[in-house]
């Protein structure tokens, strides 16, 4: 089992960031998990990030394929198990967002219920129908997209009190 280094970013770039946005600042971190990673999240590469890494990557992998595609763009693409058959809505609620926890675990319950179906490859078409046949996500997409600011926000805040877990910041 491979032994996980410290991802190192530099200070003077976490404050640019921070500087930024808290989208930017959040994305220094999750640009060097994509990079320990070589690009690919896999079965061999995830072993390379903590579980909070992980938690990190996944809002941020979460939140740019549902702001995009909604919930249907995030399975299609391959994140369902990442997100769903993983301890990330309740790593959400520890980290202080139950409200968006409690989303995820919604969704969830569709993905579950649907699995077979949300994860079999399809063609642009078909792709297109699944918003029509899914429309029980459309409810949850509009209240993330709502709330996504005020999320990212919260998250970024318990980056920065809990930066040690995320990274080894360097001067």
């Amino acid at each position: 089992m491979e032994t996980i280094r410290p991802i190192q970013i530099p200070e003077e770039k976490v404050i640019a960031a921070a500087g930024a946005g808290m989208d930017e600042f959040l994305k220094v971190f999750t640009d060097a998990y994509w990079e320990r990673l070589g690009g690919e999240l896999t079965a061999e590469t995830m072993p390379r990030l903590t579980g909070e890494q992980h938690v990190l990557l996944g809002y941020q992998i979460f939140r740019d394929e549902v702001m995009e595609g909604g919930f249907v763009q995030l399975i299609q693409n391959g994140y369902g198990p990442y997100i769903f058959e993983n301890p990330f809505a309740k790593a959400m609620r520890l980290f202080g967002m139950k409200d968006f926890s409690k989303l995820i675990y919604k969704a969830r319950k569709i993905y579950d219920a649907h699995k077979d179906d949300l994860t079999r490859e399809r063609t642009d078409e078909e792709f297109m129908a699944m918003y029509e046949q899914y429309e029980g996500f459309d409810e949850l997409e509009e209240i993330f997209i709502e709330e996504e600011e005020d999320l990212t926000a919260t998250l970024a805040h318990y980056v920065d009190e809990h930066i040690e877990q995320f990274a080894e910041i360097v001067k």
